[in-house]
């Protein structure tokens, strides 16, 4: 998985509503490993099916 520094920029958008509060926690975080998953796979035709992964392995 890649490090901190080493992915681009997440921008996270909180919208308001009447709901009770219930926490934001990391909603920027979750899409990380799909979208990177799917740019490798673009890139090289290679399907990642296991996390985490190595980069020499692909």
């Amino acid at each position: 998985m890649p490090r901190i520094n080493e992915i681009p920029d997440i921008e996270v958008h909180i919208a308001e509503n009447n709901e009770k509060a219930g926490g934001v926690g990391e909603p920027g975080l979750p899409p990380l490993a799909p979208a990177l998953c799917n740019a490798i796979f673009d890139l090289t035709g290679k399907r990642i099916r296991r996390l985490p992964f190595h980069l020499d392995e692909v």
